[in-house]
């Protein structure tokens, strides 16, 4: 069981100011629970944050692993700090999740060899 668990309502896919940023939110309330993927366009260093900037870290994804019911991150050990100390997010993106499936894809893309299904 993961230490995090975000039940996504909406996932979102967003290009601004030179940024590739893959969302998912339980909720459209500022005070709702997400997480938040953040990469140059061009590639680089992933930001990973849970809920707040202030829980996040450049290079903390360890590992994804995808399964039918969405994915768990693995946060790098060095980086739990940032985290409050949990180990472990797990995201759930059902069907109901609007936009769910492309942010998935983006998020496959973007993590790249750090993503496992």
């Amino acid at each position: 069981m993961a230490d995090i668990t975000v039940k996504a309502a909406y996932g979102s896919v967003v290009e601004d100011e030179g940024f590739l940023f893959v969302g998912f939110a339980e909720g459209e309330d500022d005070e709702e629970n997400y997480v938040l993927f953040r990469q140059p366009l061009g590639g680089g260093p992933i930001w990973f944050e849970v809920g707040d900037e202030t829980f996040g870290a450049e290079d903390a994804v360890e590992k994804v692993i995808a399964g039918p019911k969405g994915f768990e991150v693995t946060v790098r050990p060095e980086k739990l700090a940032a985290f409050g100390y949990a180990a472990t997010v797990a995201v759930r993106v059902g069907p109901g999740c609007e936009d769910g499936a492309e942010a998935m894809a983006a998020l496959r893309d973007m993590l790249g060899a750090l993503w496992q299904e």
